[in-house]
C-alpha cells in the first residue's frame, strides 16, 4: 500500500501559487511592461543595425595597391626568320 507524505513546505508552496485578482492585475501589468520594453529594445537594435549598414556603404572600397614594375631583363631581336634573345 502506498502512503503519501506531505511536508509542511509543500503546502506553503501550493498556497503561494494561488493568484488573487489584485496579484493577477499586477502580473498582467508586469507582463505588458516587459513586452513593451522588449519591443523598444528590438527597435533600438534595428535602428543601430541600419546605421551600421549605412556607414558600411559609405566606406570606399580599398584601392588597388601600387606595385613597382620591373623592366624585362631579356630583349628579343628578330633577324629574318630567327628570333635572338639577349638576357642580362
Amino acid at each position: 500500500m502506498l502512503i503519501a507524505a506531505v511536508s509542511p513546505g509543500a503546502m506553503d508552496f501550493a498556497s503561494a501559487q494561488a493568484v488573487n485578482p489584485a496579484n493577477r492585475n499586477i502580473l498582467v501589468q508586469q507582463n505588458q511592461f516587459q513586452m513593451l520594453e522588449n519591443r523598444f529594445q528590438r527597435q533600438l537594435y534595428q535602428q543601430q543595425q541600419q546605421q551600421f549598414r549605412a556607414q558600411d556603404r559609405q566606406v570606399a572600397p580599398p584601392q588597388q595597391p601600387i606595385v613597382p614594375q620591373m623592366k624585362p631583363s631579356c630583349h628579343a631581336q628578330i633577324i629574318g626568320t630567327a628570333v635572338i634573345t639577349h638576357c642580362r
